[in-house]
């Protein structure tokens, strides 16, 4: 190291450097001319000078930036939000083959939409935060929602062991809409086994839970119990195979269907083998790991599980809130379940054809829209779903990026198909792709302002009443 004075006798200046590396003299001064060995020095000299306030800067910009950043700590992902955002009625309707529980969203003068969940999920964790979305705001103003949960599967629910016994068995029930009587149930006083036949005071209280094609018609009393004509059937796995068995038994109550995930066909050996362990643990009173890790499969993918963890979090927390004893009931039932009538049969070429005339199966006479995700584990039943339906009454939509529950994946994708499907038969005609941008907008200066809830509602308003159906269908 070298500290020392150069005089230039040329110009008789004098530069003073300190702590010049003997180095980068000997690289970056040629000793040829005084000129050049000054002009050089002042080279190596500025250089150095550059480096030091580039450096200085660096450290005043982090300094800057670090102070910028204000440190917030997250918060989990939830179904709850504003208590204001989402308003629902929960009414128990008891029919023939156990009791309902349905909630209800909106204004029941609109146009009617029927939800049915999946297996391990109900209509809090299956359809409440789509329904909540925003871009759903501007649509759902045109319909009422009604979300049927099947028996025993909501929140808080008793084992279907330990049923509590209804009331007076006499009394009749008073249609919602009308104030008609649509039934009497009659009593029992004798044990029975007639999973048709409600449990009364004195009767038996084994529960024998109802299997698909008898979950379907546990709808005609929820019809009937509002006041329903007809409506739109919006179901995700099981709950979209139950609304197409009910569509195939009463094709006039039902204009269209919306399905998630929807299997046609019967189980086979490997989902057989794998709810059979499910339901032998939920039997024994607890959710498993293993009981888990597969509700979680079937719900996502593995592509989702591996990667989406705040989601897959959020379920598996919300599997703490449903009885084990009544999801391995619902899940023995959907493992049993029969494959969908339904056929799809086109004319051969210079020969008339009736649909199902010589299989025994039926066309679905509404208009159908199927969507699942590109990484679904069901595609390739909702590939088969799509074969056995007319394709000039099929929209069929398979959602890029996304797993098997593309409700809370893609919604802003769902939401514009299921609009888009709706504008086809005839509902929300105005509707436009720019009143659905000026409602996000509108949401997202809310919750900048503090005064919008997250998009994510909780239940609030909700009454209970446990009406007695005789199962039968009502003039609608």
């Amino acid at each position: 190291m070298y500290s020392s004075v150069v005089v230039c006798s040329s110009s008789n200046s004098i530069v003073e450097f300190l702590s010049l590396n003997q180095l980068d003299i000997e690289k970056n001064i040629t000793m040829n001319t005084e000129p050049n060995f000054c002009d050089c020095l002042c080279s190596v000299l500025m250089s150095r000078r550059n480096k030091r306030k580039r450096k200085r800067m660096a450290e005043k910009l982090t300094d800057i930036e670090l102070t910028g950043i204000i440190l917030e700590e997250t918060k989990p992902r939830t179904l709850g939000g504003d208590p204001s955002s989402v308003l629902l009625q929960e009414d128990d309707i008891e029919t023939g083959r156990g009791t309902l529980r349905v909630a209800v969203q909106g204004d029941r003068s609109k146009a009617a939409i029927i939800t049915y969940h999946d297996i391990g999920l109900n209509h809090v964790t299956n359809f409440q935060g789509f329904f909540s979305y925003g871009d759903m705001q501007p649509i759902l103003r045109h319909f009422c929602v009604y979300h049927i949960n099947a028996p025993g599967q909501h929140d808080g629910a008793l084992p279907l062991m330990q049923r509590q016994e209804i009331g007076d068995p006499k009394a009749p029930v008073s249609n919602q809409e009308t104030g008609d009587t649509v039934g009497l149930t009659p009593q029992l006083t004798e044990p029975h086994d007639d999973p048709a036949m409600p449990l009364v005071k004195g009767a038996d209280k084994r529960y024998h839970f109802p299997s698909m094609d008898e979950l379907s018609e546990m709808i005609l009393p929820v019809l009937q119990f509002y006041g329903i004509k007809h409506f739109i059937g919006f179901g995700m796995g099981a709950g979209a195979n139950i609304l197409t068995r009910f569509a195939l038994n009463h094709p006039e109550k039902v204009d269209a269907l919306a399905l998630v995930n929807c299997t046609a066909s019967v189980s086979g050996w490997t989902e057989w083998g794998w709810q059979k362990l499910n339901t032998w643990y939920l039997k024994s009173g607890s959710m498993t790991g293993f009981t888990e890790d597969y509700l979680l499969w079937h719900w996502f993918g593995q592509k989702t599980v591996d990667q989406n963890y705040d989601l897959v979090r959020m379920y598996r927390d919300t599997m703490k809130h449903i009885n084990p004893h009544n999801l391995a009931l619902f899940i023995e039932s959907y493992t049993k379940r029969t494959a969908l009538a339904v056929h799809r049969d086109l004319p051969k070429l210079g020969v008339k054809s009736t649909p199902g005339k010589n299989t025994g199966a039926r066309a679905l006479d509404c208009d159908v829209l199927l969507m699942a995700g590109d990484n679904s584990p069901h595609l390739d039943a909702m590939v088969d779903m799509n074969s056995r339906i007319d394709p000039s009454k099929t929209s069929w939509m398979k959602i890029s990026d996304c797993g098997g529950m593309p409700l809370e994946e893609a919604p802003e994708k769902v939401c514009d198909a299921f609009r888009l499907f709706l504008q086809g038969l005839g509902y929300v005609p105005f509707m436009s792709q720019t009143k659905i941008m000026e409602s996000r907008s509108a949401a997202s200066r809310a919750s900048l302002l503090g005064a919008g809830g997250g998009g994510r509602g909780s239940i609030t308003g909700t009454t209970h009443q446990t009406p007695v159906v005789q199962e039968q269908e009502a003039e609608c």
